[in-house]
C-alpha cells in the first residue's frame, strides 16, 4: 500500500512543465517561497554524500537584466535558427518550443527571479571525463529536479536554461563566483499564470526501453 495519494504524485511529476510564456512577470515571489524550495532540493541525492549544492538567488532589477543580456548573447541565432527550421519542417510541438523559447530570451530580464544551480569542484572534471562529469551533474541535477517540482506544488513555474554558459566566465564575474565552483544552468522562476499544466506527448515507452541489454 502507498504511504503517498498517487494521483496526486503522479500528477505533480506528469505535470511540472518548462514553463516560458506562463510565467507572471507582474506578480512578485517572495523570498521564503524559494527559501522554502531550496530547502526541500537539499534531500536530493548527491555523490559521496558531498553535498556540493550551492544556489545562487537573483532578484536585482539591474543583475536580472545584466544575466538576460550574456543569455541573449550565448544563444545568437540558435533560437531564431531553431524556429526557423521547425516551421519548415512543419513540426508542431518543435514550432511551440522555439516560439516559446525565443519569448523567454527576450523577456528574461523581467522574470522576478533567476535562481542559478551550481555545483562544487574538488577534482578536475577532464582527469576522467567519462567518470567525473556524470557524477558531477548526478550530483545537482536531482536537487534542481525537486527544487522544480517543490516550485510547481506552491504555483510557480521555471525551466533549466543552459545557453548563458556559452558565458559562464561573464556570469561568474558579475556574481563573484569562485573559481571552484560551476554553473550549471539558470531557472527564470515565477508564479505562473494558471495552473492547469498538462501531461505532455512523448514518444511510447516501448520504443524506448531495454530489458536486460539494448
Amino acid at each position: 500500500m502507498s504511504v503517498f495519494d498517487l494521483s496526486v504524485t503522479d500528477a505533480l511529476l506528469s505535470t511540472t512543465r518548462a514553463v516560458r510564456k506562463r510565467l507572471d512577470l507582474e506578480r512578485p515571489v517572495p523570498n521564503e517561497i524559494i527559501r522554502d524550495c531550496l530547502e526541500l532540493s537539499l534531500q536530493a541525492p548527491s555523490g559521496s554524500n558531498k553535498q556540493g549544492w550551492r544556489w545562487i538567488v537573483v532578484t536585482d532589477a539591474g543583475m536580472r537584466e545584466r544575466l538576460a543580456e550574456i543569455y541573449r548573447k550565448g544563444a545568437g541565432s540558435y533560437l531564431e535558427d531553431g524556429y526557423q527550421e521547425a516551421k519548415s519542417s512543419g513540426a508542431a510541438q518543435d514550432i511551440r518550443v522555439f516560439d516559446s523559447a525565443r519569448y523567454l530570451s527576450d523577456r528574461l530580464g523581467e522574470v522576478p527571479v533567476h535562481v542559478i544551480p551550481c555545483i562544487e569542484m574538488d577534482t578536475d572534471p577532464a582527469e576522467n571525463p567519462e567518470l567525473l562529469w556524470p557524477s558531477l551533474m548526478g550530483s545537482i541535477l536531482p536537487a534542481v529536479w525537486s527544487f522544480q517540482l517543490a516550485l510547481r506544488a506552491r504555483g510557480l513555474g521555471s525551466t533549466l536554461t543552459t545557453l548563458h554558459l556559452c558565458y559562464a566566465d561573464e556570469a561568474a564575474a558579475l556574481l563573484n563566483i569562485p573559481d571552484n565552483i560551476k554553473q550549471v544552468g539558470l531557472l527564470p522562476v515565477a508564479y505562473t499564470k494558471g495552473t492547469d499544466f498538462k501531461p505532455a506527448k512523448r514518444r511510447p515507452l516501448d520504443e524506448l526501453l531495454h530489458w536486460n541489454g539494448w
